[in-house]
């Protein structure tokens, strides 16, 4: 394994509350939850863009050396037809520049979606098990570019039951 490693950890809404929201089904037949709040941050005259995407496989260990963010808009991840998948999200600087020693990674059920605030630094769509379709609903337009891309030094996602986890 190359650089730090990180355990996936379990789906953790406080964990997760500063980089965005997860995004749960009501616990109630009939009743609903709103993620709406979350779709208000971005450029005036942005236009949401919805896509579904394909993406393969990746297997645990995983060496991350590139992550992404959206510096003026949320960025939605639904998933369609996904076994598990891999969340890894870390905070910036006073720069804007990633902090990998920061990170926190999760390991997602296909049950349970992500909402990324704008300008978190995250790991892109990333499946495990097998191929797996996301709707991805997010902001684009306007004149400011709105993907950031790093390499990163690398860093390893481990699958919590792996021995090398530790307790």
């Amino acid at each position: 394994m190359t650089g730090p490693v990180l355990k996936l950890q379990p789906p953790d809404v406080a964990a997760f509350a500063p980089y965005g929201d997860l995004v749960l089904p009501p616990e109630e037949p009939g009743a609903r939850r709103f993620y709406s709040t979350a779709l208000h941050a971005r450029g005036e005259t942005s236009a949401p863009v919805l896509h579904v995407n394909n993406v393969a496989p990746q297997a645990l260990p995983l060496a991350v050396t590139r992550i992404e963010r959206h510096p003026f808009a949320a960025q939605c991840f639904f998933p369609l037809d996904v076994s598990r998948y891999a969340v890894m999200v870390m905070p910036s600087d006073t720069e804007g520049r990633p902090l990998p020693d920061r990170a926190l990674a999760f390991l997602m059920p296909g049950t349970i979606g992500v909402i990324f605030n704008p300008g978190v630094w995250h790991l892109g769509a990333t499946v495990l098990d097998r191929p797996g379709h996301f709707t991805v609903l997010m902001w684009r337009g306007g004149p400011m570019q709105d993907d950031d891309f790093r390499t990163i030094a690398p860093l390893t996602l481990i699958d919590p039951m792996d021995p090398l986890a530790g307790a």
